[in-house]
C-alpha cells in the first residue's frame, strides 16, 4: 500500500516535468537586443481610413520617418514571390475575390490596396523602404510553408537592420530553429475559437504553448489578454521574451508595460 501511494505523486511530478519541458522556450540571452525596438508598427504605421493601407510600401515608409519598427506579414503569391500582405484571401484589402497563393504575380501586381494607388508588395521592396529599422516579419501559414521560410530567410540575409521572424505556426518556428538557429524566432499564441481551430486538441496545445517543445521559441508575442496567462508568465521566468499586440492606445501601451516589444 505504501508503494502505491508513493506512485501516485511521483507520477503528478513526472507529468509536471513533462509538460512543463514541453512549454519550455530557448532562453534569448544577448540576442535580445535583436528585437531593436520597444515599439513596433502593426502593418506598418498605417491609417484606418485606407489612405495610407496596412502592409503597404506607404505604411512602411511612415514607420520608419516617425522612428517605429515596423511588423509585417509574408506569403506567397502564386508564382513563389514572397509578398507583405496579411490575409489568405484578397477581398478586405483589393475587393477582388480569390486566394493570394493561387493569384499569379501579373494578376497581383494589378491589383490596389483600398482602392488606392498602393499595391500588395515585395518583401524585397519593403525592406528596402524600411531602410533598416528593426522588423518583426511574420510568416504565415501555408501549404507551402516550407518555401515561404527558405525564401523568406535569403531576403532577410541582405536587410541592413534587426530582424526577427514569428509565426502562429509551429512548423515554421521549428523550420527556422533546425536552419537558421541564429535568427531570433518567436512563437505566437492567442485565445483561439473553435471555428479558427477547430480540434480541443490543438487548441489547448497552442494556447499552452506546448508545440515549443518543437520550436523552442526566443520569444512569445501574446495578444495584450493572455500577457499573464501562467503559459506565458513560465516562458518569461525561463528566459524567453515577450512580444505583445496588438496596442492601440496609449493606454494599451501602459498596459503592456512588462513586454520586451509592443506591436
Amino acid at each position: 500500500m505504501r508503494k502505491k501511494a508513493l506512485l501516485l505523486p511521483a507520477a503528478v511530478i513526472g507529468l509536471a516535468g513533462l509538460y512543463l519541458n514541453a512549454m519550455r522556450p530557448a532562453p534569448i540571452g544577448p540576442k535580445r537586443e535583436k528585437l531593436g525596438s520597444r515599439l513596433y508598427a502593426h502593418r506598418g504605421l498605417h491609417s484606418g481610413d485606407g489612405e495610407v493601407p496596412e502592409n503597404s510600401l506607404a505604411a512602411f515608409a511612415l514607420a520608419a520617418a516617425n522612428g517605429y519598427g515596423a511588423e509585417l506579414d509574408v506569403n506567397l503569391d502564386g508564382d513563389g514571390n514572397v509578398v507583405v500582405f496579411h490575409d489568405d484571401t484578397l477581398k478586405r484589402m483589393t475587393g477582388v475575390s480569390g486566394r493570394l497563393n493561387d493569384t499569379p504575380a501579373a494578376e497581383r501586381r494589378r491589383l490596389r490596396l483600398c482602392g488606392g494607388e498602393q499595391r500588395i508588395p515585395l518583401l524585397k521592396e519593403v525592406l528596402t523602404v524600411a531602410d533598416g529599422i528593426p522588423l518583426i516579419v511574420e510568416l504565415k501559414s501555408t501549404p507551402r510553408y516550407r518555401e515561404l521560410c527558405r525564401k523568406t530567410l535569403a531576403l532577410l540575409g541582405g536587410y541592413g537592420g534587426d530582424y526577427a521572424v514569428e509565426s502562429f505556426d509551429p512548423r515554421i518556428v521549428a523550420w527556422f530553429r533546425r536552419n537558421a538557429p541564429h535568427i531570433v524566432r518567436g512563437q505566437l499564441v492567442c485565445r483561439y475559437s473553435e471555428k479558427s481551430l477547430p480540434c480541443a486538441c490543438a487548441r489547448f496545445a497552442a494556447e499552452q504553448l506546448l508545440t515549443n517543445v518543437a520550436a523552442r521559441p526566443h520569444f512569445i508575442a501574446c495578444e495584450q489578454q493572455m500577457l499573464r496567462s501562467p503559459p506565458v508568465r513560465f516562458c518569461k521566468a525561463a528566459g524567453a521574451a515577450v512580444v505583445v499586440w496588438t496596442a492601440r492606445t496609449l493606454e494599451e501601451t501602459r498596459r503592456a508595460a512588462s513586454a520586451d516589444a509592443v506591436i
